[in-house]
């Protein structure tokens, strides 16, 4: 009994160390746009668009010139972000798949360490489709599910004046969407500063996703474009001032230096006016650089003294092996294969040059395997159909080098081919405990086919966001 009673209060005693403020490992904010173009910030020089918080962070961090999302599309790059690996691997193929409950997810792992985890915004990780809506409590697939201790989100995309599940209460807020969740988060992150908690944060924007719906103070810079457009950008001049907000918020409560905070965006740009992908090829949807490059900064004063510029090929993928470096979590956290690496090394120490690791796309058929400056797209996975481009010499992905550099050509396709192996195996259900898929075939579908919302329908109908889907019910 003696010794029973000891052990109880060792553990006691190291899980209370969690909570001091002696705590050393740093915070983590991951923050992620919905649909912003690679090419759509003030510091790649974009026409019309101004981003000047953006362009500090950049300034005072980490700037990734090659960052990528996890595939072209939204929820297949927010299972990368949650586990490190290939959205094929974990069931999430499309937008609107559910994240498999058999996955290992990063704010578990954090969680589970005594990190306070919070997540605001944007889930689309249920397999619920249609423009976002209140998530409700008891969804199989929200994201408490996963690790979260606290979360405010909805289905899919929103905008302004949104209507949100506060863990299932379903709440109405005013006001532009993005400041809504930053403000948010900033409540839920100075709880957890008032006990020197560390804490674990996700703000996934809805913006700039269609429907865009931006103030006239926000559009006015933008008169000459088409109203769509002004919208578009306009929401993109909100989202940038809560970027501000979440910066002066960390500085004023004093935990700035200690806190990593990571921005990306979900996929690549849309087709807009001006473009949003500057001069890249494609965009939403495709393989090409323009559906898979996105923006991508790093900003932790403790570790990061002064701007920092990188063409070091980094991905979504990198974030859970990079937090699991740096929180000192065990490399169990991670379920495998893992996809990504650690780029503790390039954040602590400036170690760049060429990426240890390629990074990986399976699509829809498609798919894509770029390592360092040779990438390999393949146009379609089943029958073989390959090119091969030198992004040193060709970013914008105009002339297929698969014949003129037949090695590269031939190393990229096997290991291509090999990794593709390992994802068909997962995609059974051969890297769980169980050996097996324990939910096969999970739901996708609209939330007009929830009876749960049904309730809902006639005030919702005056909505921008839902009036298409609901006119005729």
């Amino acid at each position: 009994m003696k010794n029973s009673a000891l052990l109880s209060f060792i553990l006691l005693l190291s899980s209370s160390c969690f909570l001091s403020a002696e705590d050393p490992r740093p915070n983590f904010v991951l923050v992620m746009a919905d649909d912003q173009g690679w090419g759509q910030t003030g510091y790649y020089g974009h026409p019309v668009l101004k981003t000047p918080h953006l362009d500090a962070m950049a300034a005072n961090g980490l700037r990734f010139d090659r960052f990528y999302a996890g595939a072209p599309v939204c929820s297949p790059t927010r299972a990368s972000v949650l586990t490190g690996r290939a959205n094929d691997r974990t069931g999430v193929y499309q937008h609107g798949n559910p994240l498999r409950l058999q996955e290992r997810p990063l704010p578990r792992a954090l969680q589970e360490a005594g990190y306070a985890t919070g997540h605001f915004g944007k889930w689309h990780l249920n397999g619920v489709r249609g423009p976002g809506v209140p998530i409700l409590g008891e969804d199989k697939y929200h994201p408490g599910r996963y690790g979260y201790d606290q979360w405010l989100s909805v289905t899919n995309f929103f905008d302004i004046d949104p209507v949100m599940s506060r863990n299932g209460d379903f709440e109405e807020f005013r006001g532009d969407s993005s400041e809504v969740i930053v403000a948010e988060a900033l409540a839920f992150i100075e709880r957890q500063a008032k006990y020197d908690r560390p804490f674990f944060t996700t703000i996934w924007y809805g913006s700039p996703h269609s429907p865009m719906v931006a103030s006239e103070e926000d559009r006015a810079a933008f008169s000459k474009l088409s109203e769509k457009d002004q919208h578009h950008y306009g929401e993109l001049v909100a989202l940038d001032r809560s970027i501000g907000a979440l910066r002066a918020g960390l500085r004023s409560l004093g935990i700035e230096k200690n806190t990593l905070v990571w921005y990306c965006s979900d996929n690549g740009g849309l087709k807009v006016n001006p473009p949003s992908v500057g001069g890249l090829r494609g965009l939403k949807g495709s393989v090409y650089e323009g559906g898979l490059r996105v923006p991508g900064i790093i900003e932790w004063p403790a570790a990061i003294k002064r701007a920092v510029r990188t063409e070091m090929p980094a991905s979504v993928l990198d974030m859970f092996p990079t937090i699991v470096e740096l929180a000192g979590l065990p490399e169990s956290a991670l379920l495998e294969p893992y996809d990504g690496i650690s780029l503790k090394s390039a954040i602590m120490n400036g170690e760049f040059g060429n990426r240890s690791k390629p990074i990986p796309f399976r699509y829809t058929g498609k798919g894509a395997w770029l390592d360092n400056n040779y990438k390999l797209v393949v146009e379609d996975v089943e029958k073989g159909v390959y090119t091969l481009y030198d992004l040193e010499s060709d970013p914008a992905e105009s002339k297929d080098v698969f014949d003129a550099l037949p090695r590269v050509a031939k190393r990229l396709k096997a290991a291509f081919e090999s990794w593709n192996e390992t994802v068909n195996a997962s995609d059974v259900g051969r890297d769980y405990h169980e050996r097996v898929l324990t939910d096969p075939n999970p739901r996708r579908v609209f939330w007009t086919e929830i009876p749960e919302y049904e309730p809902y329908f006639d005030d919702w109908k005056k909505r921008p966001e839902y009036e298409s889907r609901l006119k005729d019910l």
